[in-house]
């Protein structure tokens, strides 16, 4: 069985990356001033931020279904795999998730989309999972299993440094922001396999970033204190971060987390937009 292993760029996994490893991976939209530019194909990570931090009307979007249509189609048709898994950010997050699998029911059996509850680092982590199953001769079908059987075995951590594109998006009041804004109240999100959430406050992004290790420490040791610690992976993400700011942030999870498996990956755009630059992030799952 060849089975193809395709994902979206919200899994960090640039498309330089995507074809040494054998991957298939999609663009998410941005729209600039209601131009439609493509993450990571003609938009790079400096030149969202500066859109987005010089007041211009950006936004994000899913691929469009002819697109991911499209894509199978080339992938199935034209690079002669028998079956794909196509695994998309969390249904959580994206309607993308829910449009694949009704589109998916017109491939009678050969394409197979996971709804896996994932985004960023952790979505990478299930995208390479993927891909050693389909090596190994998995079916499409067998692989969706396991992915989704595995979903909510991760978790994810988010400080922004600004309120700025949280009021924007309406996830915060105006009033809440400025507020926040004056006393220098940093907020911490976290993503549990559905929707970006509130979970706790700090003055600095140094006590955020304190706080979010200190959260995963308390995961491993009570939710997933059942988990192979061995096979712990930890992604560090950060949102438009200078060279500086990449290396102090993974080292003090390298630190914080001896003898795991630590990477780096930029946050996606569909989470800059609502975060802004510098926010951090830290994701961890089990391979």
């Amino acid at each position: 069985m060849k089975t193809a292993i395709m994902t979206d760029t919200n899994s960090g996994i640039s498309p330089e990356e995507a074809e040494a490893l054998g991957i298939f991976v999609i663009p998410m939209p941005v729209i600039i001033e209601q131009k439609t530019y493509y993450e990571g194909q003609n938009l790079t990570e400096q030149e969202f931020y500066e859109a987005l931090t010089s007041r211009k009307a950006v936004s994000t979007s899913q691929p469009s279904p002819g697109d991911v249509m499209d894509m199978w189609d080339k992938i199935i048709q034209s690079l002669n795999y028998d079956q794909l898994v196509y695994i998309p950010m969390s249904s959580g997050l994206s309607h993308s998730c829910e449009v694949s699998m009704s589109l998916a029911h017109d491939y009678e059996g050969k394409v197979f989309v996971a709804d896996n509850h994932r985004v960023s680092v952790t979505l990478r982590d299930s995208v390479l999972h993927a891909k050693k199953l389909a090596d190994t001769g998995l079916s499409g079908s067998e692989i969706k299993k396991a992915l989704e059987d595995d979903a909510y075995n991760s978790s994810i951590y988010i400080s922004v440094n600004t309120l700025e594109f949280l009021k924007k998006g309406g996830r915060i009041t105006p009033a809440a922001a400025m507020i926040g804004s004056v006393l220098n109240i940093k907020p911490i999100l976290t993503i549990q396999g559905e929707k970006l959430d509130s979970f706790a406050k700090a003055r600095s992004m140094r006590r955020c970033e304190d706080r979010m290790l200190d959260a995963l420490r308390t995961e491993l040791e009570g939710r997933f204190c059942n988990q192979d610690l061995s096979k712990l992976k930890v992604g560090a993400a950060g949102a438009g971060l200078t060279e500086e700011e990449i290396k102090a942030w993974k080292n003090a999870v390298v630190e914080a987390f001896p003898g795991a498996e630590v990477y780096y990956n930029p946050l996606s755009a569909s989470i800059g937009c609502h975060t802004g630059p510098g926010a951090v992030g830290i994701g961890i799952s089990f391979r």
